[in-house]
């Protein structure tokens, strides 16, 4: 099952993104769900924020993944919505 996970950043949270983003490329690696993954940029291309494309088993693995997430850990997100998505173009 494809989730999509869009989480936006705390106001001001960059340094918090930064200081955990090892940790976080490291859930990423060591977990093996993640199907595709990146920051949200804003007008400046800053990072405000995450989307990642995880294959599940379920919604409820997704909510697990995104709570155990070094990010969500260190408080950076202001929120998550997981969501499930369905590809239907390929590159």
């Amino acid at each position: 099952m494809l989730i999509a996970l869009m989480a936006r950043d705390k106001t001001g949270a960059l340094e918090t993104r930064k200081a955990n983003r090892d940790a976080h490329l490291a859930y990423i690696d060591a977990t093996g769900v993640v199907e595709q993954a990146g920051p949200l940029l804003d007008d400046d291309g800053q990072m405000i924020g995450s989307l990642v494309i995880l294959d599940v088993k379920d919604m409820s693995a997704a909510r697990d993944w995104a709570d155990n997430d070094p990010y969500a850990k260190a408080g950076l997100f202001e929120n998550v919505n997981l969501v499930a998505w369905k590809r239907v173009i390929e590159p």
